[in-house]
């Protein structure tokens, strides 16, 4: 009793030092990064199961621009706070939350949330679509985690099932969920062959520990597939589409899988013997899935990727960064 009593006196000490306003890049029309505008705007509410994060450093996804230019896949709430992933320090927790208290280092994961994204001082969400920071990484690194590791663990653990020596070529290697996507698949015991976009991103994934590594736009993808598994591999995990994810493919052997996330564009083909399973980050209980990529993380040196850094200001050459191409890991807003 007294330590729930004492869990409520420090969220509501929290709940009381937290300011009425923040910052927040928001828009009001889907558009051009000109549509991004930083704003003061109320700081949102706590309900019971939510928990308030003081947002140090938020993600920037592909998705974020689709957003951005079309409202896809979300409810077009205005003004609308980008952002679905990023990191922080609880500021406050409702009176139904347990896992968290007030102080604790945190990374989060939200899909359109309706109180608003990670392109803010502060995000408020509840409270399972968080996870304690693993040990070993950054809070600036965390805040590039979140949407990315969990869509790698669901992609080699739910989708492929890797195990112990089977053979897997990870296409699209050197963005955001490659990188983490490699890490995880030679924890499972996989060799890995996969493709990365030029000099830098081959650098990196060879870095990261994949047994082969090639450049997806100029190598001979066929050829290399044949001879990191002459029989054929066993899966592709694919984080871009299009004629080199085909090239890929023509190097699985009969009733081998193809997993992608759901966003990935052109979608593979269809072929005969040839399962494809497109999948999404979550599924089933998602505080599960934290557990089970924090214990994936700290199993062993794990690293997160963060290609450049942007301040909050700065959010329109963030995006126009990500929109280049060539990202070797993923892009991230400084907040604090």
């Amino acid at each position: 009793m007294k330590s729930l009593a004492l869990t409520a006196l420090i969220a509501a000490l929290g709940a009381g030092s937290t300011p009425a306003t923040m910052r927040a890049v928001a828009i009001d029309a889907p558009g051009g990064v000109e549509v991004m505008t930083l704003r003061t705007l109320p700081v949102p509410t706590v309900d019971a199961k939510d928990v308030l994060v003081e947002v140090h450093s938020a993600g920037v996804a592909v998705w974020d621009l689709q957003i951005r230019t079309t409202m896809q896949w979300v409810k077009p709430r205005f003004p609308y706070v980008l952002g679905s992933d990023g990191s922080g320090v609880v500021a406050a927790v409702g009176s139904a939350v347990t896992r968290f208290k007030v102080g604790d280092k945190v990374y989060g994961y939200c899909w359109d949330n309706p109180k608003g994204g990670f392109y803010a001082e502060y995000v408020s969400a509840p409270d399972h679509c968080f996870a304690k920071l693993p040990r070993g990484v950054s809070m600036e690194a965390a805040g590039a985690l979140g949407a990315s590791g969990l869509t790698a663990l669901s992609g080699v653990d739910r989708a492929l099932a890797l195990e112990k020596g089977d053979t897997v070529i990870i296409h699209g290697a050197s963005g955001a969920v490659g990188t983490l996507a490699v890490q995880l698949a030679k924890l499972r015991g996989a060799r890995v062959l996969a493709t990365a976009s030029g000099d830098e991103g081959v650098a990196l994934v060879s870095r990261l520990g994949a047994d082969v590594v090639i450049d997806g736009r100029k190598s001979d993808i066929a050829a290399a597939a044949r001879q990191f598994a002459p029989t054929g591999a066993d899966a592709v995990l694919a984080f871009a589409g299009g004629a080199p994810l085909e090239k890929c493919i023509d190097g699985l052997r009969k009733g081998g899988k193809v997993a992608y996330p759901n966003g990935v564009e052109p979608v593979p083909k269809p072929r005969d013997g040839i399962n494809v399973v497109p999948y999404d980050a979550l599924f089933g209980d998602q505080a599960v899935q934290w557990a089970q990529l924090n214990a994936a993380i700290e199993a062993k040196p794990f690293e997160v990727p963060v290609a450049a850094s942007f301040s909050l200001a700065d959010a329109a050459a963030a995006h126009q960064r990500v929109a280049a191409g060539r990202v070797p890991g993923k892009v991230v807003l400084r907040i604090r």
